[in-house]
């Protein structure tokens, strides 16, 4: 299997937790639904650090640094601010926004990790965007999201999208270095520490009994699994490449919104889904 379809599996069961995340923000703050989400993960992650241990005292400082933009920007800051998002708004809009998120990993890479494209890349990125525009909102008025949510809530959704997009590169500059189990390790276990004194100093809160299953759901499917079949895809497939595989997430979420809350879907959302998948058919190439 191509690289860019391990992404985008991976991304599949992240769109996954977008009907769970929003209801546990009635019983949760943002940062503690990351916070438990995470020490489930670092349990279930901790034997691949130790199996890996050794590798730990090879691993040189540029590397220590991407590992904590992973970590820093990617679980803490992107998931946090993603679910500040979701709750102070239209969660499609926080979804829509997350679009974006493919030109900040383009210019990222092509900055830090010099990749270029093949000639018909930017088009086909510009296509797949359109696609996942289409699935979240079909014919309706471009403008239309943008009055659902104010500006201080897009501009948490764009924050999220900026950090995940590092995230994205520089997962693909240590996804040639280390395996993929021991990245989405670290990724988790480095992260915990700040994710730790953030939920202390905001005033730690047991979760209440109806909460524990949906917390379990996001950390194991969307959060272990995701980010393992992640991470096995980077390896096989550039950065911007990769942004575009991202896109089944919110066409994922979407979906969900439809088989599951009732949402009416139009005609031109399933084209938007048949757009965003031909494209990371396209891409595997």
């Amino acid at each position: 299997m191509r690289g860019i379809f391990w992404v985008a599996a991976g991304a599949t069961l992240w769109g996954t937790d977008a009907v769970l995340r929003r209801p546990l923000t009635n019983v949760l703050s943002p940062i503690q639904i990351v916070f438990y989400e995470h020490c489930i993960l670092a349990a279930v992650l901790l034997p691949v650090l130790i199996q890996y241990r050794t590798r730990l005292r090879k691993i040189t400082v540029s590397s220590w640094v991407a590992i904590g933009v992973i970590a820093w920007a990617g679980s803490v800051l992107g998931t946090v601010l993603f679910t500040y998002a979701v709750r102070a708004g239209n969660p499609t809009t926080a979804v829509l926004l997350q679009k974006i998120q493919p030109l900040f990993v383009i210019a990222l890479a092509w900055t830090f990790l010099s990749e270029r494209w093949h000639k018909h890349f930017p088009i086909v990125a510009g296509v797949a965007i359109g696609g996942a525009y289409l699935i979240s909102f079909g014919a309706g008025n471009p403008a239309t999201p943008w009055k659902s949510m104010d500006a201080e809530a897009a501009l948490i959704a764009l924050g999220a999208a900026a950090a995940w997009g590092c995230a994205t590169v520089f997962g693909r500059y240590l996804s040639t270095k280390f395996p993929f189990e021991l990245i989405t390790a670290l990724r988790i276990i480095c992260a915990l520490p700040l994710l730790s004194s953030v939920a202390l100093y905001e005033g730690l809160v047991l979760p209440p009994r109806e909460a524990a299953l949906p917390l379990i759901f996001i950390a194991l499917v969307p959060g272990f699994a995701g980010l393992m079949l992640y991470y096995r895809g980077l390896r096989g497939t550039s950065a911007s490449h990769a942004s575009i595989g991202e896109l089944a997430f919110p066409a994922t979420a979407a979906f969900l919104n439809w088989s599951v809350l009732g949402v009416t879907a139009e005609p031109l959302q399933f084209v938007g889904l048949a757009i965003v998948w031909a494209s990371i058919f396209y891409l595997r190439q």
